[in-house]
């Protein structure tokens, strides 16, 4: 069975990929040779070679079900550098520091409208 450029081009869309002239080309010649060298194993006489084992073979073991804290797991009051009431607690970034700015802050979203319609104007 051969894979035609058609069948590239389904597997493409359905993957997503949009592949040029030259790697549509490249693609179906590399899974044809792929499924040439599936050919080539199907032929081979393997009637008189007994199975390999595996995994199958044993019983996996299982671990205990046990109900208690994982013994890897570290509270986070341990590893965090700052720890307040359960949360983290981090430094205050320069940039953001209000007593540093050149004009005051101004909350602008509680500002009262200027200029509003039906809006109380400021004295």
């Amino acid at each position: 069975m051969a894979v035609t450029r058609e069948d590239v081009l389904h597997v493409a869309k359905l993957a997503r990929l949009r592949l040029t002239g030259e790697e549509l080309a490249r693609m179906t010649q590399q899974l044809n040779s792929i499924l040439g060298h599936m050919e080539e194993l199907n032929e081979a006489d393997v009637s008189g070679v007994a199975a390999v084992g595996g995994a199958t073979e044993w019983q996996a073991p299982l671990r205990a079900e046990a109900t208690a804290p994982d013994s890897l797991a570290a509270a986070p009051e341990s590893i965090a550098p700052a720890w307040q009431q359960g949360f983290f607690t981090v430094p205050r970034l320069p940039a953001l520091d209000a007593s540093e700015l050149d004009e005051p802050f101004e909350d602008k979203a509680r500002a009262e409208p200027e200029g509003r319609a039906g809006g109380a104007q400021r004295p």
